[in-house]
Formats: C-alpha cells, structure tokens, sequence
C-alpha cells in the first residue's frame, strides 16, 4: 500500500538530493551501503538503551536511501540485477537491525520478556516473508501477495517505537503494533505459500 501511493511523492522530493550525489561522484552502491549501515547503527546504538525516539531519527534519515539509490541508478541507466540484489539483501540487513534492537532492549534494560518475544516473532516471521518470495522466484514462480509489505512493517515500527520514545506512550502500544506486524508476517508466509503451492501443482 505504502509503495503504491508514496513512492511517487518521495520520489519527487528526493530526485534533486539524487542529483547533487551524482554530481558530487558518488555511486548508488555507496548509498545503499552508507544507508544500511546508518539504520543498523541508529538501531543498534539506541535502540538496546531505550532511547527510542533519537534511535527513530537516526533510523528515518538514513531509510531513504533505498528510495535515493534506486533513483540514481535510473539516471545512469545502470537498473540492474546486481544493484537489485545489493539493495534487496541489505534492506533485510538493516530490517533486523530494527527489531533486533528492541529484542535487546526488552531482553535485557528494558525488562519485559514478552515484548522482547513479539520484536524477536517480527525479526523471524519478517526475514520469512522475503525468504518465501526470493525463494518462489528461485524456482522460477512468484509470490507477490501478502498483507504486510515490507514498507508497511518497517512504517509501522518506526512510528510506534517513534512516538513511545517521544511521549512515554505505555508500552502497550508498541506491543500491540508489534503483535499486529507478527500476525499480519505470519498470514502473509501463509498467503505466499498458498500460492506457490498452486503454482506447482498447477504446472505438475
């Protein structure tokens, strides 16, 4: 849903920073990584000691660089299978950043095991969402179904995780969202299984 109705605004907004990095010399290649190390960092560094909403920030002004690279890329004409590939498996790295913090934070400081059981629930049923679709398209099918995109999971945390830091929101909203990304992980693996699994049997 996030993909279909922003990507075209944040697109517009940021093809002049695109540009200017262009001009400067440097590659998408080098954004793409530079972003997925600020949002593992962000995640990683304040996340585990509770400081959810400077961890949040970090977090958002390093995520657009998958939007920048991906625009550069289509202004030098270099869209391609390895730059896809980059992007892609470093998307997942910086995701489980993310959740990860949290399971550190609410495995250790933060002292509530069942909130450190939903954020770790969100890191395994997220990396088996994208797994289930690399690996139907492996096989020559595709998955391309679901009810949670990975725009939509990594939004909703970071507005949640967001907004408790800044407001000392109790933490049962953060559990609730987390509850409803792990539910909403788990039936969209169903769905992309469901649909494989009709794929192949269809071809048999």
């Amino acid at each position: 849903m996030l993909n279909r109705y922003a990507r075209a605004f944040f697109t517009k907004l940021l093809t002049p920073v695109a540009s200017l990095l262009l001009r400067l010399g440097i590659s998408p290649d080098v954004v793409t990584v530079i972003g997925t190390i600020g949002v593992a960092g962000g995640a990683l560094v304040f996340y585990p000691r509770g400081e959810f909403f400077v961890g949040t920030l970090v977090i958002t002004a390093f995520v657009f660089s998958d939007t920048v690279d991906g625009i550069m890329a289509r202004r030098l004409g270099r869209s391609s299978s390895w730059g896809a590939y980059l992007d892609s498996t470093l998307d997942r790295v910086g995701d489980a950043a993310v959740f990860g913090g949290l399971v550190l934070w609410y495995a250790g400081g933060g002292g509530n095991s069942y909130m450190a059981a939903l954020a770790l629930a969100c890191l395994i049923l997220g990396s088996v969402v994208s797994y289930a679709k690399a690996r139907a398209e492996g096989l020559g099918m595709t998955a391309n179904v679901g009810i949670a995109e990975r725009a939509d999971r990594l939004v909703a945390v970071l507005v949640a995780t967001g907004l408790t830091g800044l407001f000392s929101i109790p933490t049962v909203f953060l559990g609730v969202v987390l509850a409803v990304l792990a539910l909403a992980s788990l039936v969209t693996v169903v769905q992309r299984i469901l649909e494989v699994r009709r794929q192949a049997l269809g071809a048999a």
